[in-house]
C-alpha cells in the first residue's frame, strides 16, 4: 500500500453529547468525504473508526479516533503503521480558532499553534510534516473560556452555515487527494464560504 494510500483523519471527539459541537467539524468533515467517496465508516482498531474505499483513483482510508482530542495521535500512529503510511500521505482535518469563522485553510505541514488534537499527532508521529484541512471557527466575540467555546453546541444559525462550511472542507478534502495540494491550496485557501 504504501505511498499509494491516503489515510483522512478527522478530530473530534466520541459521543453524542461532543456530535454538534465546534471541536467536531472534523469528525463531520470526514463523514462528508466519506459520503462523496462512498465509504463506509464501519470498521474499528486501535480505538480508531475507520472505513476503506477510493476517492477517484486513490485508496483512501478515512478515520476518526475515537481517544478523544488530546489523545488523538497514538490510535492513528498504530493506524497509519499498521497499514505503512507515511505522515505526508495523512491529512488531518480540525477545527481553527485563529481562523476566520467560514473560512478554510490548507496547509502542507507546521506547528500545533495551541490545537491539542493536532499537538498529540506531533508527538506521536515526532514531527509537523503532514498536511491538514483547518476550518475556522472563530474565536467568541465576548470573553469567554476557549474550552467553553470549543465545546459548545452550534446556534441554529450557525448549524446551517457550517454545514455549507463541511460540505466545502469536504470539497477541500477530496480535491487536494484526487489533484493534489497545490491545486487545493489555489481554489480553497481564505475563500469565504458563504
Amino acid at each position: 500500500m504504501g505511498a499509494d494510500l491516503w489515510l483522512i483523519a478527522g478530530l473530534g471527539n466520541p459521543g453524542r453529547s461532543y456530535a454538534s459541537t465546534r471541536h467536531n467539524v472534523g469528525y463531520r468533515t470526514a463523514d462528508d468525504v466519506a459520503r462523496r467517496c462512498g465509504v463506509l465508516i464501519d470498521q474499528d482498531k486501535f480505538k480508531t473508526r475507520f472505513g476503506r474505499g477510493w476517492c477517484g483513483n486513490q485508496k483512501i482510508i478515512i478515520a476518526k479516533p475515537e481517544a478523544y482530542m488530546n489523545r488523538s495521535g497514538p490510535p492513528l500512529r498504530q493506524l497509519a503503521d499498521y497499514f505503512n503510511i507515511l505522515p505526508r500521505q495523512i491529512l488531518v482535518i480540525h477545527d481553527d480558532l485563529d481562523i476566520e469563522k467560514g473560512h478554510i485553510k490548507i496547509k502542507e505541514k507546521g506547528g500545533h499553534g495551541g490545537h491539542n488534537g493536532i499537538k498529540s499527532i506531533m508527538e506521536a508521529f515526532g514531527s509537523g510534516d503532514f498536511p491538514r484541512v483547518r476550518i475556522g471557527i472563530g474565536r467568541p466575540a465576548l470573553p469567554i473560556n476557549v474550552t467553553d467555546w470549543v465545546l459548545g453546541r452550534f446556534t441554529g444559525e450557525e448549524e446551517s452555515f457550517f454545514s455549507q462550511v463541511i460540505q466545502h472542507a469536504g470539497q477541500a478534502a477530496t480535491t487536494l487527494i484526487e489533484q493534489g495540494l497545490p491545486v487545493a491550496m489555489n481554489r480553497f485557501n481564505q475563500k469565504q464560504v458563504v
